[in-house]
């Protein structure tokens, strides 16, 4: 049930027939497919006309006294739904409400070009953009149909982004060329100069200009205040479908292939290159010139100082694969255990020597 101060609702609900649709689900026999729902809610606040959902076992226990209507589930929580609510079945239950919660909650813009805005006249932009107060949009810039560029944001020179686009409030964009779907959160900053320079013990740094570009793929997501630097020569490529979390760096000429995952506060140096599918933990670390294979996953706070091969699972700075870490682990608790016991059977025989035995 969310705010509809803050957000869209679809008119009239949506039908258990459209509900699978959407949302990759098959439905059960005998279940009248043109009932109506009006909203998705969790389980606790649902009612019989809410669409909730349910597949971790943390809400088991809420599951079971649910008085939504409908409810989407793995099989494994097919029996815990309680009787009157349908259970809508699912192969991926999380996915399946993702794509649900979106047909309630569709991402519409509405066509407006604000007076306040500044769009040089070179500018092209699509059929129903949305353009907010503060907003500059620079030469010979391209926007896609639908495109959404909030309040204060600053689209630069030359860049050219795809339909369905949004620049969240207060972000930069330059040399930059998107794909459609690219949301750039609020304060991201994208295309800026990359951290190069070279060093001189006698002169200092010789800055290094950096004359390449940030390529974006389709369905994009770049977080609050992180940021993308350009390429030294050629280009920074975010393939499509990647998702890159809240305050990132990811310096000049680092290349990510598809739907990788990029938890908050990575910090990715220059000219890495990672696979397809790689997620890479909160606060994970990567050296330069690094080559990541497809598939690997990299635990939070890991640093990476060399090249991974496919699918992989790292943890531990130095990042070492993930069996080797637990059992270096496993090892260090022990010896820490019996210096502990040790220490301890030390200070007893001290005691005994000091006090009782004088006694």
């Amino acid at each position: 049930m969310a705010d509809t101060r803050f957000f869209q609702k679809k008119q009239g609900g949506l039908s258990l027939a459209d509900i699978a649709a959407c949302g990759e689900i098959v439905l059960p026999e005998g279940i009248d497919a043109t009932k109506v729902f009006d909203d998705v809610a969790d389980l606790e606040n649902a009612t019989e006309k809410d669409v909730s959902w349910a597949f971790i076992p943390s809400v088991r226990d809420q599951l079971k006294v649910t008085k939504a209507g409908a409810v989407i589930v793995p099989e494994n929580f097919k029996d815990l739904v309680p009787e009157g609510t349908i259970a809508l079945v699912s192969k991926d239950a999380h996915r399946s409400y993702g794509l649900v919660a979106s047909a309630f909650y569709p991402n519409v813009v509405e066509p407006f070009i604000s007076p306040d805005a500044h769009i040089d006249p070179t500018a092209q932009l699509g059929d129903g953009c949305r353009v907010e107060a503060g907003a500059v949009i620079g030469k010979n810039v391209k926007l896609g149909p639908m495109c959404h560029i909030r309040a204060n944001a600053v689209v630069e020179d030359g860049v050219e982004m795809g339909p369905m686009c949004i620049v969240g409030a207060n972000a930069t964009v330059s040399h930059c060329i998107a794909g459609a779907k690219v949301y750039i959160y609020p304060g991201a900053q994208v295309g800026q100069d990359g951290f190069g320079f070279a060093m001189s013990p006698e002169k200092g740094p010789q800055k290094c200009p950096q004359l390449g570009r940030v390529i974006i793929g389709n369905d994009v997501e770049i977080g609050s205040c992180t940021t993308v630097d350009r390429g030294a020569m050629g280009d920074t490529v975010i393939g499509a479908g990647c998702r890159i979390d809240n305050l990132c760096q990811i310096a000049h000429n680092v290349k990510l292939g598809r739907c990788c995952v990029i938890v908050a506060q990575n910090g990715i140096a220059g000219s890495c290159e990672f696979g397809d599918f790689v997620v890479s933990g909160g606060q994970a670390g990567y050296a330069g010139h690094l080559k990541i294979g497809s598939g690997v996953q990299v635990a939070a706070k890991a640093g990476v100082i060399g090249n991974v091969e496919p699918m992989k699972k790292l943890m531990g700075s130095p990042a070492q694969e993930g069996h080797e870490y637990m059992r270096q682990v496993v090892a260090l608790r022990g010896l820490t255990k019996k210096k502990s016991e040790q220490v301890k059977a030390d200070a007893k025989i001290w005691f005994w020597k000091k006090f009782i035995k004088k006694g």
